[in-house]
């Protein structure tokens, strides 16, 4: 690893307040504490506020800003793959966002970084029912669940019966072909999946509080006991 990469894996380690000794450091870096003294010393020189000191650790003060970010090849190829993905298969403001993120990360990279990225050949084409009234719906149900919005849903389920539900949506996830939406339902007082290309209507209503046995981590905690216990996909 080059001293430069080196002395940005150092910042990175340290950003958010985190207290790290300089033998913690060494070993992450492979590199003997002396050298982590040293390294220390030349980003203090440098400008980068460091706080601590040998034998008790250091720390960076919050509000610092990196200069643009170095990515190696591995990184570089998961971020344009991730990106395309999402502009294939993702809600409309999801695959906006995925673009100009591929922008942005073309356009802090220095040329020989910005001709990997270019050169990726992970590409990923949108599904013929991928149209854009499922992309709408996918960002509605993303904004749903960041802001903690209730839903009430027409859902058709494989039979094609429509029922009607009130649910607290939770999470989305990616099947590879399809998209479905983890919730707390409350007609079913239980977790249901949906599927999001099955829902006919939807409407936000008022927001709802987190309360203990309704949270996508219960959810989760449920999933690893049993796979059949306490929620099904309809």
């Amino acid at each position: 690893m080059r001293r430069a990469d080196r002395l940005f894996q150092i910042v990175q380690y340290l950003r958010g307040g985190r207290l790290l000794t300089a033998r913690v450091l060494s070993e992450r870096l492979e590199v003997s504490e002396r050298t982590i003294y040293r390294y220390i010393a030349d980003l203090i020189g440098s400008g980068v506020p460091i706080d601590g000191e040998a034998g008790v650790g250091y720390l960076m003060r919050d509000g610092y800003d990196l200069p643009p970010l170095m990515f190696n090849r591995d990184e570089i190829v998961a971020l344009v793959a991730g990106a395309r993905m999402i502009r294939a298969w993702g809600g409309a403001s999801m695959a906006e966002a995925a673009q100009e993120a591929l922008v942005k990360i073309s356009a802090v990279l220095p040329d020989t970084e910005r001709d990997r990225a270019n050169a990726v050949q992970v590409h990923a084409i949108p599904m013929p029912d991928m149209n854009e009234e499922l992309r709408e719906r996918l960002d509605l149900l993303e904004h749903a669940i960041d802001s903690r919005t209730r839903l009430e849903m027409i859902y058709g389920d494989a039979e094609g019966s429509q029922t009607s539900r009130t649910v607290r949506p939770l999470g989305l996830w990616f099947w590879g072909k399809v998209w479905t939406l983890v919730t707390w339902c409350e007609l079913r007082n239980g977790f249901r999946v949906f599927r999001a290309d099955r829902i006919a209507e939807l409407i936000e209503l008022d927001s709802f509080r987190t309360e203990p046995g309704k949270t996508l981590s219960d959810f989760h905690k449920t999933d690893r006991r049993d796979a059949g216990a306490g929620w099904r996909q309809i």
